[in-house]
């Protein structure tokens, strides 16, 4: 049986060399990590439980298991920066970007979720997703945090994260809400440049390059699993947008 989030034989290839390893303990793996793969993309896409994915897949804790130890290993943020790299080259681009793009998005979560607060000015219980992406929309970094902290406070480290993983970026763009405390922090300590983009009061106009991170947003908000952060740790919570956005780039790149 296939569903639509199963990968072709060519998105397979370009992302096996990152989960096959062979043998463990002197045994030949019981299932094929492409099967894993098409279940935890299944989960991502469709929005359901761990224990309620089809049967014809393995058993829920195998594929958790597998799910948690490559979540640990960084294999999903390692897939979506190749991804990102070939995806910029086909453009026409450098591999490697030098201008980013960043903004939050605040989300509802579960009672048991940790790291959770209110975002006062958008009315959401829950947590805040930082996008970084560059301007095509390939996410760059992703950082989920409480939402009661303000844009401008948690914006710094989730830039320094970029900038150390990108040295070639030269400038950020950023809204309104990051003025004061994030655009000090980009110009005095990470010495760029960052652009703030302030809303056309009169009239319509379409804000140079922000509206990138806002389509980012709308790629990722077709996947249900992220409709809602359902997720307890805050690490799992960013590698789930990563599993959404490593799908929409095996897309962009048949």
């Amino acid at each position: 049986m296939s569903y639509g989030s199963d990968l072709t034989r060519r998105q397979w290839r370009l992302v096996r060399g990152f989960l096959v390893k062979g043998r463990s303990r002197g045994r030949k793996a019981r299932h094929p990590k492409r099967v894993i793969l098409d279940a935890i993309m299944y989960l991502v896409r469709t929005g359901c439980q761990w224990r309620m994915l089809p049967r014809h897949f393995p058993a829920w804790q195998t594929m958790y298991g597998y799910f948690r130890g490559w979540n640990l290993n960084g294999i999903w943020e390692k897939i979506l920066d190749k991804l990102n790299r070939k995806r910029r080259l086909k453009l026409g681009k450098k591999a490697s970007p030098s201008y980013g793009i960043i903004d939050s998005q605040s989300v509802k979560t579960l009672y048991a979720s940790e790291e959770t607060g209110i975002d006062g000015g958008k009315k959401v219980k829950g947590r805040k997703r930082h996008h970084v992406v560059d301007i095509h929309g390939h996410l760059l970094h992703v950082s989920v945090h409480a939402a009661n902290i303000h844009d401008t406070k948690s914006a710094p480290p989730v830039l320094a994260r970029v900038a150390e993983k990108y040295p070639g970026i030269t400038a950020f763009s950023a809204d309104a809400g990051y003025r004061g405390t994030t655009v000090n922090f980009v110009e005095s300590t990470l010495k760029l440049a960052c652009h703030i983009s302030v809303k056309i009061q009169d009239g319509f106009a379409v804000l140079p390059k922000r509206w990138v991170v806002e389509r980012t947003f709308a790629w990722v908000g077709n996947f249900r699993r992220l409709s809602k952060d359902v997720e307890i740790l805050t690490g799992t919570a960013e590698n789930m947008v990563r599993l959404a956005m490593i799908k929409i780039m095996l897309g962009k790149l048949r």
